[in-house]
């Protein structure tokens, strides 16, 4: 049968921007200088299939992640982004959550976020409101526009800081069907106020304003931008408990990995200078999308959580387990913070599975 030239001339064109995709994909990839070898703190499992991807965010960072997909499993998928903590990379709890989530019949991906890992982004650990809310947005283009993804059935998960940063893009992007946060940071709160808001007075952030500033000037004379340094090492025998709890994931083979700068070598010292006077859950009683909060019984960030629960609901949580319409706490007994980022024992997945399939209605 003769096919029609329109037709012909579709389909080429179609062809020709397939292959432009694939061509412009893997120019960013020899571009980022990706590893090619198994380097995650967790063991590669046998039940998913394993790839890198490139994507890019609106402000042109071309972001990388690892995707996980499941095997024997035919159709449209439903997908999760995942990405956290805070200063650390796709090779560490994050590619945990997506490749057990993977294993769990879900398209995942773990990606680094912009200035991060193997992600691009100058200068290096820096960190951004607005961008990295925007890496999770970007996540959502890419994973909404793949051939085996259901468009309609899209959730996030976000880990300690990036847990806030996932309830801001759930407060902006109604694509995203379903939010998890672990173990949440709201890194603006802890930024303006300190830890338990204990610095929480004007003269305290103008101090610290101020500081930055200095800080900024030398780093612009200099050329460079010094680093604050990662989890302290050695570890001080009175340091708090949270920090030692740090230090056993980021600083020993449970958790160390060459590229994490909670591993190495930290942020830059104005890293995350924006944070001091935004407000990243301003809006996050307007989000319509089911929301489940996990953070541990012992976390000294449980009360962000919490908060972030009763900002989004209006309800004071006052048991382990509350549900206020779609929105969820689960408070897990005997957990630490760094205890949700990679022990089996505490991370309820069973519990994230059936939250998703619920929101997606499977």
């Amino acid at each position: 049968m003769k096919i029609p030239l329109l037709w012909s001339v579709l389909v080429a064109c179609v062809l020709t921007a397939c292959n432009s995709k694939q061509e412009e994909q893997q120019g960013n990839m020899k571009h980022l200088s990706l590893t090619e070898k198994w380097d995650k703190t967790f063991p590669k499992s046998d039940k998913v299939s394993h790839q890198k991807v490139v994507f890019h965010n609106r402000f042109g960072i071309e972001l990388v992640a690892d995707m996980y997909t499941p095997k024997n499993v035919e159709g449209k998928l439903a997908a999760i982004a995942v990405s956290g903590p805070f200063g650390a990379v796709k090779e560490q709890s994050s590619g945990l959550y997506a490749q057990t989530l993977a294993e769990r019949d879900f398209l995942t991906i773990a990606f680094d976020p912009s200035y991060t890992g193997e992600s691009g982004g100058e200068p290096r650990r820096v960190a951004s409101p607005d961008v990295n809310t925007e890496d999770f947005c970007a996540a959502i283009d890419f994973l909404s526009t793949q051939p085996n993804v259901d468009p309609d059935c899209i959730g996030i998960v976000g880990i300690c800081g990036w847990g806030g940063l996932a309830l801001n893009a759930a407060t902006i992007d109604p694509r995203i069907k379903a939010t998890v946060v672990s173990t949440m940071y709201d890194l603006s709160r802890v930024s303006a106020k300190g830890y338990f808001d204990a610095d929480d007075s004007a003269e305290k952030r103008q101090a610290a304003r101020k500081a930055l500033a200095e800080q900024r000037t030398r780093d612009h004379a200099a050329g460079t931008y010094e680093r604050a340094g990662g989890v302290i090492d050695p570890l001080p025998d009175d340091a708090p408990q949270f920090v030692k709890d740090y230090y056993a994931y980021y600083k020993t083979p449970r958790g160390y990995h060459e590229r994490s700068g909670n591993s190495n070598d930290g942020w830059n010292k104005t890293g995350t200078i924006s944070y001091l006077s935004t407000a990243l859950l301003r809006y996050v009683n307007e989000i319509e999308a089911p929301v489940l909060i996990i953070h541990g019984e012992k976390a000294h960030s449980r009360y962000m959580g919490e908060t972030a629960f009763e900002q989004m609901t209006g309800v004071k949580p006052n048991s382990f387990e509350v549900t206020v319409g779609n929105k969820e706490l689960l408070i897990i007994p005997g957990a630490t913070h760094c205890d949700l980022y990679d022990q089996p024992q505490y991370i309820p997945f069973d519990k994230l599975e059936r939250f998703f399939n619920e929101s997606f209605g499977k």
